[in-house]
């Protein structure tokens, strides 16, 4: 049979239900949320004069999930708009619901009885061929379809979400004998694409495949820090960037998720495995109980591992003495180790200098890495069937930049296990597969495929990759770049496609990057089977700005004819790829600020990836958006010619929005609130599938006649109105003390390139006066000492100085 969802039954509205029933509304799939009938009245409800027959009050915990849905932050839905996709109801009123759904998913409390309960009334009400899946943690979905009907067995599974549902990669599926590989196949597919999420398949065994590592890795490392007396934030000091993991490392980010969630995750694997040969690992240690006892939870409590005060010098950091129970000034370590680690510019490279070292921060690592890597191997095929889904699990859900066998790779197998051996320690025979039967590697890269050891079949096996996945990495080692320099590549990405492929350091703008934007008009312009281009990157970031180390060297060298060759050479090359004669896709992600919004804001259409931090930030150094930016937020703000343009209103939002430096949290507030993105820009959930689609985009726009447009000389501009209007706003921000005298001085060089300069309301002007306006200003600034103070302190210290 053929499967769809076009609208989801969600049981249970607390912090995962609700967190789910966001994300569907994310990918614009209706839900209906619903939970238990209270049974008795609150305070506030009784004063409202409600009864326990108002649905206010039937609904009550469906409704106060949705309020969390709401003032969730960080956000837990890319725009407040999409909450009406969800509907509150409740088990008693609404059981209707589950029969008008195609997917319904259980997220109640971790008891089997319970949940089993709302399987019966599930297989009661749902339609023949609708698809039911667990969100549990830990339960065996043998034991939760135990006495449901052949059809329920056979589209039952459990889709296993990580919290915060939004930010959080993974989704783990646990599928039964009974489970239909059609309808699992169909949920693969929905999940990857609809959902952006990464599908790894686990067994039916505690905690599946990323808890169960990722609780062993946790209390493997708070056992090594209490036999080898190391503090709670020194541990953190190793454990985090240094080895490839979150900032938060490992108490932190215990305090994010609670220790009692924590605890009862832990519990679960230590009473249900009891043939685990690390089994004692996951026996509580007593200080974590005395916390628990104490309600020292985490953030929930506002103290766990770490507390946070405020005092006379302002916010404080405390850490937990787990020898005397009492928080104390947390530390700053240093070690030779983690300062090399840190110089390394890849997680491979990290780690592996960890694991060479000597020092007291490098031997902490080494052992929770090695205790780690052996306790995963051992669960082959306990809990997953090859490492690829191991390692997936633990980068998806735990963050971590490499798995633990790519982090085997990283280290060297061969030494590791020799050092291991010498050790005392008892590696498992499969290993010496990986030596007799592969290349004593556990990952192989070959001209651009990545193949895996299957310990199955003693071989390596191709890493599939999905249809709509363009991985540039692999395209380059298959020898399809064009061209390429410091900062940037022209890569053949298929189907007379190009690609400019930022390389820099955070991807910043600089002379390379521009040269190779060029290059690629250049291709378009001579080129007839070059169809159109694509602008993108496989990097964390796609663009932090412009290159501001090299502008301040420019400034405080008075280079100041070189400097305003830069800004024109931007300009130029956004102009030139903004009336190109072939169709050009910007495909922004996670950070797209200062030059690289500005970047794509020039392209024909932005395929931006839902999780897009994408703003005109530049006053937060001292200077003002001079490649195009200002100009174009100001064309956007005005509208497109539809309605009678207000340049009053749009010199508002657009002074608003720079001066403000403001920031999308997602690309559709990018549309919605500032218009970085346009309405008929297209969003994609999954980042693996960005590429891909932006040139899907490209072939569609050829395919659709693309023409370009002229050159705007049209431009309604609202001159020294606006300029008065906007200053007196300034004006009055300064007294309120909200911005500083010299945040005051730049805002009055915006507000002039806004209001086109000293013209009068309603001058016609084009293009190049504003871009001319931009670029006066920007140089200007530059030449002032306070701006490159800013620059210098943003460089040193990653944050704005205000002055």
């Amino acid at each position: 049979m053929s499967y769809q969802i076009k609208r989801v039954t969600i049981i249970g509205s607390g912090v995962m239900g609700s967190g789910i029933a966001a994300h569907l509304a994310n990918a614009g799939i209706p839900s209906y949320i619903l939970d238990i009938v209270p049974k008795e009245l609150t305070e506030d409800e009784k004063k409202a004069g409600l009864t326990l027959k108002s649905p206010q009050v039937r609904n009550r915990l469906a409704l106060a999930g949705i309020e969390h849905i709401r003032k969730a932050k960080p956000a837990l839905i890319y725009s407040q708009k999409d909450i009406t996709y969800i509907t509150p109801g409740n088990m008693e009123d609404n059981l209707d619901f589950i029969g008008q759904s195609d997917w319904v998913i259980e997220v109640v409390t971790e008891r089997l009885d319970i949940k089993k309960k709302v399987f019966e009334q599930v297989d009661k009400y749902r339609k023949q061929g609708s698809i039911t899946s667990s969100n549990t943690s830990g339960i065996k979905l043998k034991d939760m379809a135990e006495g449901r009907s052949k059809d329920f067995k056979e589209h039952f599974m459990i889709t296993h979400f990580f919290n915060p549902v939004r930010y959080m990669k993974l989704l783990e599926f646990i599928v039964g004998d009974d489970t239909k590989q059609e309808m699992v196949s169909f949920m693969q597919e929905f999940a990857e694409n609809v959902l952006g999420k990464g599908v790894v398949f686990g067994k039916d065994t505690p905690n599946f495949i990323a808890n169960r590592v990722g609780t062993f890795s946790m209390l493997d490392t708070i056992k090594t820090m209490l036999e080898d007396g190391y503090a709670i934030d020194e541990v953190d000091a190793i454990v985090g960037k240094p080895m490839g993991r979150p900032g938060s490392a490992a108490f932190g980010t215990a305090d994010l998720v609670g220790l009692d969630t924590f605890v009862h995750v832990t519990n679960n694997v230590y009473e249900n495995t009891p043939n685990d040969e690390k089994r004692d690992v996951f026996k509580i240690p007593e200080f974590i109980n005395k916390m628990t006892e104490k309600g020292l939870l985490g953030d929930k409590t506002g103290q766990g591992f770490y507390k946070k005060i405020k005092d006379e010098k302002g916010r404080k950091k405390l850490v937990l003495d787990y020898k005397t129970m009492e928080y104390k000034d947390s530390q700053k370590y240093k070690f030779d180790s983690l300062s090399m680690a840190k110089n390394a510019e890849t997680p491979e490279e990290k780690i592996k200098v960890l694991a060479s070292s000597d020092d007291r921060a490098a031997k902490f690592a080494w052992k929770v890495t090695r205790d780690t890597l052996l306790y995963s191997l051992n669960r082959i095929p306990e809990i997953a069937d090859d490492i690829v889904n191991i390692d997936n699990a633990m980068k998806w859900g735990y963050n971590w930049s490499i798995g633990p066998f790519e982090t085997w790779d990283a280290i060297g197998v061969a030494d590791s296990v020799e050092r291991m051996k010498k050790e005392g320690f008892s590696v498992p025979d499969s290993i010496k597969n990986v030596f007799e039967k592969g290349y004593g590697k556990f990952y192989l890269d070959i001209k651009g495929d990545k193949y895996f050891f299957d310990f199955k079949t003693g071989t390596y096996k191709p890493i599939v990759r999905r249809n709509n996945v363009i991985s540039l990495e692999s395209l380059k080692k298959k020898g399809m770049i064009l061209k390429e320099n410091g900062s940037a590549r022209l890569i053949d990405i298929g189907d007379g496609v190009i690609c400019v492929e930022f390389n820099s350091k955070m991807n910043a703008i600089d002379e390379d990057l521009i040269a190779m934007i060029n290059n690629g008009l250049d291709m378009l312009e001579a080129k007839p089977d070059v169809a159109g281009m694509v602008l993108a990157n496989e990097g964390e970031t796609f663009s932090a700005g412009a290159n501001i180390f090299l502008v301040l060297m420019a400034a405080q060298n008075k280079e100041w004819k070189a400097l305003e060759a830069s800004i024109k050479g931007l300009q130029n090359a956004n102009m030139r790829m903004k009336y190109a004669t072939k169709p050009i896709v910007a495909a922004p992600f996670n950070m797209a600020l200062g030059g690289g919004c500005e970047v794509s804001m020039h392209a024909h259409k932005i395929r931006a990836y839902a999780e897009l931090y994408m703003g005109l930030v530049e006053v937060g150094v001292g200077v003002i958006p001079a490649g195009g930016g200002t100009k174009e937020l100001y064309l956007r703000s005005l509208g497109d010619g539809v309605v009678k343009p207000d340049p009053i209103k749009a010199a508002i939002h657009t002074f608003e929005t720079i001066g403000m430096a403001k920031v999308s949290m997602s690309a559709k507030e990018a549309v919605e609130l500032y218009g970085f993105l346009k309405p008929t820009d297209r969003i994609t959930l999954n980042k693996e599938n960005l590429i891909y689609d932006a040139k899907q985009t490209v072939l569609a726009m050829v395919k659709e006649g693309f023409k370009p447009s002229r050159p705007r000389t049209d431009i309604v501009v609202a001159g020294r109105e606006a300029i008065a209007t906007l200053r007196l706003g300034a004006r009055n921000l300064k007294l309120g003390g909200y911005i500083s005298e010299y945040d005051e001085f730049v805002a009055d060089k915006l507000i002039n390139v806004i209001g086109g300069g000293d013209v009068t309301p309603g001058t016609i002007v084009d293009e190049q006066r504003l871009l001319d306006l931009e670029k006066e200003a920007f140089l200007s600034l530059c030449g002032e000492q306070k701006t490159q103070d800013r620059i210098q302190y943003m460089l040193m210290n990653n944050k704005p100085l205000r002055n």
